[in-house]
């Protein structure tokens, strides 16, 4: 049997592009989507957004795409894993949202690989 606390140690090494990818291959292989049992389990922990709790999902949304439109299609990519039209698409869009629901530490990840090739993003 596999040990699990070793597999959580070596997960949390992962970058938040190497998670993407990680998802994007288990999805593949096992013919499931992450995203489902994500909404369940917000619903289930009773996600009706309590103003007396601590946030901690966050939403990545472009303001502006900035000068390095190439490079900031590339950032999506990377962080979403979509095709290239979709992330040029989303590039163009304003206020586009990057990713929805994200945790903390993934959100501004996502926030800084933006920021660097060049485009205004919040985090909302």
């Amino acid at each position: 049997m596999a040990d699990i606390k070793k597999i959580k140690e070596e997960l949390d090494k992962l970058t938040v592009l190497e998670a993407a990818e990680l998802v994007s291959m288990l999805e593949e292989e096992w013919g499931v989507s992450a995203a489902a049992p994500v909404a369940v389990a917000a619903v289930a922990a009773g996600g009706d957004g309590d103003a007396g709790d601590a946030k901690t999902e966050f939403d990545v949304v472009i303001k502006d795409t900035g000068p390095k439109k190439i490079e900031v299609i590339k950032a999506i990519r990377a962080i979403t894993s979509l095709g290239l039209k979709d992330a040029k698409d989303m590039a163009e869009a304003a206020d586009s949202k990057i990713l929805e629901a994200a945790g903390k530490d993934a959100a501004e990840e996502a926030k800084k690989q933006l920021e660097e090739a060049g485009a205004t993003v919040v985090l909302a």
